[in-house]
């Protein structure tokens, strides 16, 4: 089956090769900079111990430097999955959001059509180029040169003029032999609805070429000389050749910057991007006057881990960054983030640039922002929280923000930080950090004498130790279990620091079979020795039976479950400590006194069956025997009694 260029073209830059090769692989840590889409790892090719296999994530190429493989995402597929062409590409096209061409004669006709419109397109290029320097572009050329474009800008930007005739370009590309059908399916002109002669689309106007990541000429956008015009930037209809939704104006120069270390920058229009470039930021992209979609949100991760957006200062600036935050949240991940300049009312990057120079504007960059600090300004900015009910708005608010964010690590780090920001907003800053909606508090009431004798204020984090020596013990023991329960173990927030260490390494090392010996070499003999000599370790049914996957599994699922629940019930204790410290009463004391009961009730089993199994909250099967003795022994450790429930 014949493949249009196009579509192999779009489903590269659609594919991260990262992801493709990482199924597959173990990235070295030490090695690989992934802020950069720079990544190594053991040759999948050959077998070898070092981290030889170099994938360029931003180019979309790999190589071995031992095996001398080499090739883009499509070539991997093929050599790993032992898949013919046509079946990589259905499988890419998938996980990509693409539909492949149907198989047909109609598409390779299609293909033919559009090299044919690119061809019309850059026959108006040169046209519209050739045009500016005309008489009748002087007012275009003092107009460019009072923003301080020179001859070799007009060059590298391929700037032209369209004058006020109707049919300046459709006659001279007809002269040429160019068919009038071809002409306006190139979006360069359009048929009038009573039937007659087609008219230029583009008249009295500047004109900037835009083109695709191959570098063809696909569209062409227009500023207005005529200060009256209905629309001061106006760009080609969407054809065979242009999707405004899924382009961005100066996208392959752009990603050749990106490569060589410089921020890519997301600005508003063509003036802005191309200040941007003389000023030395080359790696400037901006999404052609339309809010940015989806698949532009998507584009810009593909070429850089962390664009900055610099919209302009005014108010449809600031409305199209906050419909960008809201698009961007259900994508985030550690790879895939956003920041933001917050540039002064009116102004743009252009306006920056000209004022202040290429150090205001590299000033501003420096200064960008989180999208978590842009969002909490958004949804507390003129708000005043004086009451109960607005305070509950917020939370909800902020909830519906958390739920939004799909990877678990990211959604973890977000909540503690709008926590951190919503003690700061509702009255606990500090001098020097108070927020802008602060307001007063009456002073602070001591908690009741019931709170403070509650078994949930008194917990201590022992017990979550434990939960998370038995994780670490029994995923080196069966390391096979460490790509299904590695989302889990990200979550974790491992109490000491030695715990936090192997965790990394597991993560880092993944399923290998000599997993405990490179811990023991990255982190010394003494690391494992005292996890494995711990007795709660040496009970737990994954250590015990560590060569039945399915009781691991079960001791793993049973253990994040537990700990997730601590933490859940952690929070709502914080959150009723803190309710209590502004307004005691003995409602929330009897509160705090009913949760630490339920608690109770939940760290035992309050009835037996004949069955061999108990089925833990987490669904899993858990040996009842094996479950009463490491009961015991949590109830000694994090509650100070001794063996038969008796207190120390």
């Amino acid at each position: 089956m014949s493949l249009p260029p196009g579509f192999l073209d779009e489903l590269r830059t659609r594919t991260s090769l990262a992801q493709v090769v990482g199924r597959k692989v173990v990235w070295d840590g030490r090695k690989s900079n992934q802020g950069k889409g720079d990544m190594w790892a053991p040759c999948p090719f050959h077998q070898e111990k070092t981290a030889s296999f170099h994938v360029d994530d931003r180019k979309g190429f790999y190589y071995c430097f031992g095996c001398h493989a080499k090739g883009d995402a499509i070539n991997f597929v093929r050599e790993t999955e032992n898949l013919d062409f046509m079946d990589t590409i259905r499988l890419l096209a998938q996980e990509a959001g693409m539909e492949v061409p149907r198989a047909d004669p109609k598409e390779a006709a299609r293909a033919d059509r559009r090299s044919q419109l690119a061809e019309v397109m850059e026959a108006a290029v040169r046209f519209y180029r050739l045009q500016l320097k005309t008489a009748v572009a002087a007012a275009a050329r003092d107009y460019l040169a009072g923003r301080g474009f020179d001859d070799a800008a007009l060059d590298r930007f391929e700037i032209g003029f369209a004058a006020d005739a109707r049919q300046g370009l459709f006659t001279h590309l007809t002269g040429k032999g160019v068919s009038p059908e071809l002409i306006i399916d190139a979006g360069l002109c359009a048929q009038p609805d009573d039937g007659g002669a087609p008219y230029d689309r583009f008249r009295r106007r500047i004109l900037f070429p835009i083109r695709d990541g191959r570098g063809r000429a696909i569209a062409l956008g227009g500023r207005a000389m005529d200060p009256n015009a209905r629309a001061k930037y106006l760009n080609s209809p969407e054809t065979d050749l242009f999707d405004k939704g899924r382009t961005l104006f100066n996208l392959g120069p752009a990603r050749v910057a990106t490569g060589k270390g410089q921020p890519l920058i997301v600005a508003e229009g063509y003036m802005d991007v191309i200040a941007l470039v003389r000023a030395g930021f080359e790696a400037a992209v901006a999404p052609l006057g339309t809010a940015i979609t989806d698949d532009q949100l998507r584009l810009m991760w593909r070429i850089h881990p962390e664009p900055v957006i610099a919209l302009d200062g005014d108010t449809a600036g600031q409305r199209a960054a906050e419909r960008l935050i809201d698009l961007a949240l259900p994508h985030l991940a550690p790879e895939r983030a956003l920041r933001f300049v917050i540039l002064t009312e009116g102004k743009d990057p252009d306006d920056i640039i000209r004022t202040g120079g290429r150090a205001a504007m590299a000033q501003a960059i420096d200064g960008a922002r989180p999208l978590l600090s842009v969002l909490w300004q958004r949804e507390t900015e003129a708000r005043v929280l004086d009451s109960p009910e607005r305070r509950a708005g917020l939370d909800k608010r902020l909830r519906e923000v958390l739920r939004q964010i799909q990877d678990p690590s990211v959604r973890n780090h977000y909540a503690a930080e709008i926590k951190r920001l919503r003690g700061l907003l509702l009255g606990t800053a500090r001098p020097g950090q108070t927020p802008r909606n602060w307001r007063p508090q009456k002073p602070a009431a001591q908690p009741t004498q019931g709170a403070r004798a509650s078994m949930l204020a008194q917990a201590t984090d022992a017990e979550d130790r434990l939960h998370e020596a038995v994780i670490l013990a029994t995923l080196i023991t069966q390391p096979k279990l460490i790509a299904e329960f590695e989302a889990d173990l990200e979550t974790v927030e491992f109490h000491l620091p030695e715990y936090r260490a192997c965790a990394a390494e597991i993560l880092r090392l993944g399923p290998l079979a000599e997993i405990r010996e490179k811990i023991t070499e990255t982190q010394g003999p003494a690391t494992l020795e005292n996890l494995f000599s711990l007795r709660h370790v040496q009970i737990a049914p994954g250590i015990r039976h560590a060569d039945d996957p399915e009781m691991g599994r079960m001791c793993l699922a049973e253990e994040f479950a537990k700990i997730e629940a601590r933490r859940g019930r952690r929070k709502e204790m914080l959150e009723a400590e803190e309710d209590i410290t502004r307004d005691a009463d003995e409602g929330l004391t009897w509160r705090l006194g009913q949760a630490a009961e339920a608690h109770n009730r939940a760290q035992r089993s309050q009835s037996r069956d004949k069955t061999e199994y108990d089925i833990a909250p987490s669904g899993a099967r858990m040996d009842r025997e094996e479950r009463k003795l490491a009961h015991d022994l949590f109830d000694s450790i994090a509650f100070g009694k001794g063996p038969g429930g008796r207190q120390k």
